[in-house]
Order: C-alpha cells, then structure tokens, then sequence
C-alpha cells in the first residue's frame, strides 16, 4: 500500500511541475466536470488525503480554504507540509491497523464503520480518480498529461 501512495505523490509532484507552464487563469478556470479547476482539484486532493489520514490518527484537520492556496507555488509547500504528517501515518503502517474500525460521521449527521484498510484505499483511490480529471484537461488545453503509467517509476523498495 505504501508504494501506491509513494505513486500518488510522485505523480502529484509531476502535475505541480506541469501547472507551472499554464497561466495562472488557465490554472483557475472552472472545467466541465470534476471539482472545479485545476488548482481547486489538486487542493482537493490534498485536503481529502489529510482530512482521511488525521480521522485515522483521532486528530482535526486543520486546513483553511482554498482562497489560501491559489498559486501552484503555494499549494506545492501545502503538499509538502503536511506529506511529514501523512508520509510518517503511511510508512508507520502495519498490518494490525488494517481492520481497525473508524466511525466515521457523515456529513448528515449519521454516523457509519469503516476499516482503516477501506480508508487507506480510498484515499489511494481517490487521488487517482481526480489525476484521471486532470488528465482529460490537460488535453483540453492542448497539452501532453502526466503520465500515469505506475512502472518505470523506480517505486518497488
């Protein structure tokens, strides 16, 4: 599971790096789909991974809005930041924590169990699913996405 992460933030990185040959307009600009815009998006990915990672840790996530991160130089050093946080939950894994159980409380109000293995996939999950989005912009724009081929990466340990 480890190595998955260790993919989302490679990748990640890799899309910071794209954004920073995109307008900062481009970077904003609501898109069809998705969350928003481009830089909401990676926001958005990294509030939910640290939102999911401190529910797992019995810990508040602390993050303000997005209005505070709308530079790519901005949301790179939130990444940063807070990945000494997620990067020490993930490596610190073990098995025994896989079906510990979190009782999540919906935003309904209801509350509902879930595994800590089930979150971790979720949130590997999660990143995906939005650099898939983010994908589909960049050739909207006209240019080349990040690859997202998991091999070639040099990530087996």
């Amino acid at each position: 599971m480890e190595m998955l992460f260790r993919y989302n933030w490679q990748v990640r990185q890799e899309w910071f790096d794209w954004c920073e040959s995109l307008s900062q307009q481009e970077l904003l600009q609501q898109r069809t789909g998705g969350v928003g815009s481009i830089l909401y998006t990676l926001y958005h990915i990294i509030d939910v991974e640290y939102s999911w990672i401190n529910d797992l840790r019995d810990q508040n996530s602390l993050l303000t809005d997005f209005t505070d991160y709308q530079t790519v130089e901005r949301l790179r050093a939130l990444s940063s930041q807070l990945h000494v946080e997620v990067g020490a939950y993930v490596k610190a894994w073990t098995p025994e924590q896989e079906t510990k159980i979190l009782h999540n409380v919906r935003k309904d109000g209801s509350t509902e169990q879930l595994t800590y293995g089930e979150v971790m996939r979720h949130v590997i999950a999660h990143e995906i699913h939005h650099v898939g989005q983010l994908s589909v912009w960049a050739r909207e724009v006209g240019r080349e996405p990040v690859s997202a081929n998991l091999i070639r990466r040099g990530l087996q340990q």
